[in-house]
């Protein structure tokens, strides 16, 4: 079976352009969001929308689940009762960034019902969901993968079998979220230093970007942070929820990560700050507010 109708749940700013690239692609996507200005969006450009995840999902021989996290997963799949109005034998996709033993119990359950199970999360933020570049690592039996992968094609451009089981894609982008996660936090305490030391930011990060301290999130992030309130292509909220997936998956793995545990320290930060809605390149704000002047003693 070759899914040609695709219930989309999650229509924010990477699943949006997600389900218009499947729009584009010949799918019939029936689309839901809890806002009704995603849902209009999507029937704009030639999708179908629905009241809710259920009528979404009635019928659809796959199933994209562009959620915020695990817990969103569940109440769409098993409250919200999107699983049961799924056509036999079809197959979930569960393309959030999740805990793998959360990722693990969820796709437990969606087999049970006899429907397929693909742990599919994906890197490559807003611009790759825009442009179908998305990189996406997959945890699935290959049965599972081959009913999926036209799917994840129409979204991707890098579609990787990482393993048969579900829970070891959510393993690898939390790897990815931690390599991420310890770049930004990396080029934010990079720039509070030459801050301080008096030194043009700007001028920095272009010596940097073409240097062999260079990462792609110094190049995409850097410029990002010397904007006073720069376009949010993901929040600082994310990370604080991401690396605390990484931190749990090392201890669950008996593994130190003193880095990863350091930027997510500077992530809550932020987001204590009052910060955690805008870009995640203002993380730099938690350095700046660390390192800000003493003020003047009193007269």
């Amino acid at each position: 079976m070759t899914a040609q109708t695709v219930a989309f749940i999650g229509l924010g700013a990477m699943g949006a352009p997600m389900a218009e690239n499947l729009v584009k692609r010949q799918f019939r996507v029936t689309g839901f969001d809890m806002r009704a200005a995603a849902r209009e969006a999507l029937a704009a450009g030639g999708g179908h929308a629905a009241e809710s995840a259920a009528a979404a999902a009635a019928g659809a021989q796959a199933l994209v689940l562009m959620v915020v996290n695990a817990a969103q997963a569940r109440s769409v799949l098993f409250e919200a009762g999107a699983l049961q109005a799924l056509a036999p034998g079809a197959v979930v996709m569960l393309m959030a960034t999740c805990a793998p033993g959360e990722v693990e119990a969820i796709a437990a359950e969606v087999t049970a019902s006899g429907r397929h199970f693909v742990d599919s999360p994906v890197s490559g933020g807003v611009v790759g969901a825009r442009n179908a570049t998305l990189t996406i690592m997959v945890g699935a039996p290959q049965a599972s993968f081959a009913l999926a992968r036209p799917v994840l094609d129409a979204m991707g451009d890098k579609v990787f079998h990482v393993g048969e089981r579900p829970g070891q894609g959510a393993t690898v982008k939390t790897v990815n979220q931690l390599l991420c996660g310890v770049h930004i936090a990396a080029a934010a305490e990079a720039l509070s230093l030459a801050e301080k030391a008096g030194i043009d930011g700007r001028v920095l990060f272009e010596i940097m970007g073409g240097s062999a301290a260079s990462s792609w999130m110094l190049r995409d992030r850097g410029p990002r942070m010397h904007e006073a309130e720069p376009p949010v292509a993901s929040a600082v909220d994310i990370f604080v929820k991401d690396l605390g997936i990484v931190m749990d998956a090392g201890r669950a793995a008996r593994a130190a990560l003193p880095l990863a545990a350091a930027a997510h320290q500077m992530f809550l930060a932020a987001s204590g700050l009052g910060h955690g809605a805008r870009d995640d390149s203002q993380v730099v704000r938690a350095y700046r507010a660390l390192n800000a002047a003493p003020p003047a003693n009193d007269p």
